[in-house]
């Protein structure tokens, strides 16, 4: 029996590949292939479903070896059903081992998931900003070729690639060959790039690319280094651990800044005039909140009231800023967040379902508590919630997930 017991097709908008150590390093060209260090993974407690904590440290390896043969045992198959939404990280079905993702999804009860890495968004951006433009995007080019071996295995996996923005004749290079690729998405990062506004004209055959694609631009958690200055932790307490019971992800206090990059960056591209020239531009802002979303329209309208007698690229707009979100943009809340609250003040056609598997921060009963803030909502407005809003997100390159489903 699959999590999902909901009588509808639920797409999910926000799920993830657990890459291996040296998962970039395996895709690069030879050029630059030495000069990417293999992950380190020994701060966390992914791992510890094998062996023990010092054998996994001194030979990850061997770690991954007998891991694999764990996922490939009766015994771990035997309660898969059961534990779909209990095993997280590396311990998931699927999460590393693309032939065992196709399962995974079927337990799940999703038609599709859009796959975003997990350690590489932070590294990518890092990359992007420091300088070395060939290093910049030969990494970026590595890390497309490994979503989109990953996804190869089923049509229902959706490959995010990734664009860096530094470099506009680069960035226009990459954007059309990560969608020749077989690309579902354009992911960049959702901070500003170094050296330019992410609304400079320079960057339009970007956004061209992807609306003539009919792909959208997806931003994601994690791609914009810190989310805070680290001095806010200096407080002479402990920093608490996160989720994961390591050091490396967020808390509740760089947790509050998670929507300024994208907040930010979409209302700049906003002004500037992007969505009028690229008006079947679609945006997908992934894992970084919702609940955010109806003050920040407010914001940007009470912005566009106070500048449009001053400002000719506002006057210019050919409508008013919430219109363009509706229009253009889609958001996945978190699953502690009031979805039924976002849609009433936002619209029903902003927001996407997602579970983040197989994260622990996805919780073990996403359904269920989007359900449960859902409330007395039709079921239009939950139809667009589960699956119209993420169909008409993906466009055509996803076509065939729509006639699947029928």
């Amino acid at each position: 029996m699959p999590y999902n017991q909901l009588t509808r097709v639920v797409h999910d908008a926000d799920a993830h590949i657990m890459e291996p150590p040296t998962w970039l390093r395996d895709h690069a060209d030879r050029a630059i292939r030495d000069r990417i260090e293999p992950l380190d993974l020994g701060g966390g407690n992914e791992l510890r479903q094998t062996g023990s904590v010092d054998e996994q440290l001194a030979d990850l390896d061997r770690a991954f070896v007998k891991l694999t043969e764990r996922h490939r045992s009766d015994e771990y198959k035997a309660v898969e059903a059961e534990e779909i939404m209990l095993r997280k990280n590396f311990a998931a079905t699927g999460s590393f081992l693309p032939e065992d993702r196709s399962r995974a999804l079927d337990l799940l009860g999703v038609h599709s998931q859009l796959l975003f890495n997990t350690f590489h968004n932070s590294r990518l951006y890092r990359w992007e900003r420091g300088g070395d433009l060939e290093f910049a995007y030969g990494t970026a080019r590595a890390h497309n070729r490994g979503m989109i071996e990953f996804c190869a295995v089923d049509p229902r996996l959706l490959p995010t690639c990734y664009v860096p923005l530094v470099d506009f004749d680069m960035a226009a290079a990459m954007a059309q060959e990560a969608v020749g690729m077989g690309a579902a998405a354009l992911l960049v990062a959702s901070g500003c790039p170094d050296g330019h506004s992410p609304s400079h004209r320079s960057l339009d055959a970007v956004w061209a690319c992807a609306q003539d694609a009919d792909v959208p631009i997806v931003f994601h958690v994690g791609g914009t280094g810190d989310l805070i200055d680290h001095n806010y932790f200096l407080n002479g307490l402990p920093i608490p651990p996160d989720f994961h019971g390591g050091e490396e992800n967020f808390r509740s206090v760089d947790y509050m800044s998670i929507p300024f990059p994208p907040m930010q960056t979409l209302a700049t591209m906003l002004f500037d005039g992007v969505f009028d020239r690229f008006p079947r531009l679609r945006i997908g802002v992934i894992e970084q909140g919702a609940v955010w979303v109806p003050s920040w329209m407010r914001q940007m309208e009470s912005a566009f009231d106070a500048f449009v007698k001053h400002e000719e690229r506002v006057r210019e707009l050919q409508m008013r800023p919430s219109e363009y979100v509706r229009r253009q943009m889609k958001f996945t809340p978190y699953p502690t967040e009031d979805v039924g609250w976002v849609i009433q003040q936002a619209g029903p056609q902003t927001v996407l379902f997602s579970t983040d598997y197989p994260h622990v921060e996805g919780g073990r009963r996403p359904i269920e508590r989007f359900e449960a803030s859902l409330g007395d909502a039709s079921d239009a407005v939950r139809q667009a919630f589960y699956c119209d809003n993420f169909l008409q997100l993906m466009g055509s390159r996803a076509s065939h997930l729509a006639s699947a489903a029928a």
